[in-house]
């Protein structure tokens, strides 16, 4: 349970009696976020102040480069001006997605050998090359493999800290509060979108379908939602040359955690397509996904999984399939479908995930240095504190709560019926 296991770990990862020789490692995993590159420069910032002796460096490409020894010591020079990180988006050291208890597809892809267990690969690298106290900035997926690696290491009495730092533009992780990336994922998705809506200009009955990353969770694209509706109300509309506020706002927001009655939507969306000539919908990704995997299983056609079990969204193709289905309901002209995720979670961090992102690398760090292995985030069963969560306490798929006031508000604004919640998909 979580308390045996926090007291093992404190156990096996005992206080740092000598921060002078301490060897501190990151590894960034999984897809990139606005807050990789800045939670490494935060870290480091950090153990100038703490630790200034100690050693830092950098495995390569995540746990890829884990299990090969790929990995970089950063200079004093890199130390020494650790803010330039926070002006960057993607991660300099690199990520991958490997999951270290799948073992074929470690085998299978060169990072280990046959036979070989990847958990004990990585804890032996870790022993070799001396490091103290690791820190993996990722998602659930990332976490979840960081506290398989933790657990291996603590009942194989292997001496290390582990402290990791939760990053998802999906905001989707229990029980994190709010993830790292994900309000600067929404501004810019949102952001995106402001050029894109332009387009409606183009032809008569225009149909532009905006997909958001978001493969269970809604909250992105309900955040994004939100935000591009609010930024209308700062334009200067002029309806005498046909500016209006109407056929440049949303017209709908589509969420996995919402039940959508396409038939009812498609009548709400012809009204706008007569009313203003032009149809914008906000789609999740993981809209869904079920009915189209289903779909696309029907014609012997199901798409690749990646190394944790998920279909590969981009073989799917969440928006060409509802465009598909409502091109000619809708009497739609034209058809444009764009994908904001890339753009998105590229970005290097806003103000507010900036600030976040600086208090978790503080009690990351600080973390370690008690010898107190998890994860740093808001602990929303903690009154939302930061706290260094207990690793068995982390896992993914939370959803994006519906009900939020903000959410509900733009739905009522934009004329979309709430729905019916989905308590499990």
């Amino acid at each position: 349970d979580t308390t045996s296991f926090r007291r093992n770990m404190r156990r096996y990862s005992p206080l740092i009696s000598d921060p002078h020789s301490m060897r501190i490692a990151f590894l960034t995993a999984g897809g990139i976020a606005p807050c990789l590159s800045a939670s490494i420069g935060g870290l480091i910032e950090h153990y100038n102040e703490i630790a200034p002796e100690a050693d830092l460096m950098g495995y390569l490409n995540g746990y890829q480069g884990l299990l090969l020894g790929n990995s970089y010591d950063f200079p004093q020079a890199v130390r020494q001006r650790a803010a330039v990180f926070y002006s960057f988006g993607g991660s300099p050291i690199g990520n991958s997605r490997v999951k270290l208890t799948n073992v074929t597809d470690c085998e299978n892809r060169g990072l280990v050998k046959p036979g070989e267990d990847p958990l004990k690969v990585a804890a032996d690298r870790l022993v070799a090359d001396k490091v103290d106290v690791l820190h993996t900035i990722g998602g659930d997926d990332t976490n979840t493999t960081a506290a398989d690696l933790a657990a291996f290491l603590m009942e194989n009495d292997y001496p290390l800290t582990v402290v990791g730092m939760p990053k998802t533009i999906d905001n989707d992780v229990y029980p994190i509060k709010q993830t790292l990336g994900a309000a600067t994922a929404a501004d810019n998705s949102a952001r995106f979108f402001r050029n894109i809506a332009n387009e409606n200009t183009t032809s008569k009955r225009q149909l532009i379908i905006h997909e958001v990353m978001g493969r269970h969770c809604g909250w992105l694209t309900g955040r994004a939602g939100h935000l591009y509706h609010e930024s209308l109300r700062n334009y200067d509309w002029m309806p005498e040359a046909l500016l209006t506020q109407f056929r440049w706002d949303v017209d709908a927001i589509w969420v996995p955690e919402m039940e959508i009655t396409l038939e009812d939507e498609i009548e709400r969306l012809n009204e706008k397509m007569n009313e203003h000539d032009s149809v914008n919908i906000f789609l999740s990704e993981g809209a869904g996904l079920d009915n189209i995997i289903a779909e696309l299983k029907a014609d012997g056609k199901e798409p690749a999984k990646d190394a944790f079990g998920h279909y590969r969204l981009d073989d799917v193709n969440v928006g060409k399939w509802f465009s598909s289905k409502l091109k000619d309901k809708l009497g739609a002209e034209k058809v444009l479908v764009q994908k904001s995720g890339y753009f998105a979670r590229s970005a290097a961090p806003n103000s507010e995930d900036l600030e976040l992102i600086k208090r978790s690398a503080s009690h990351a760090a600080e973390s370690a240095m008690r010898g107190e292995s998890g994860v740093a985030g808001l602990d929303e069963e903690n009154g939302g504190t930061m706290s260094t969560i207990a690793f068995p306490r982390i896992k993914g798929g939370k959803p994006f709560d519906i009900n939020e006031t903000w959410f509900t508000k733009t739905l009522e604004e934009i004329g979309q019926p709430k729905g019916r919640r989905i308590e499990s998909h």
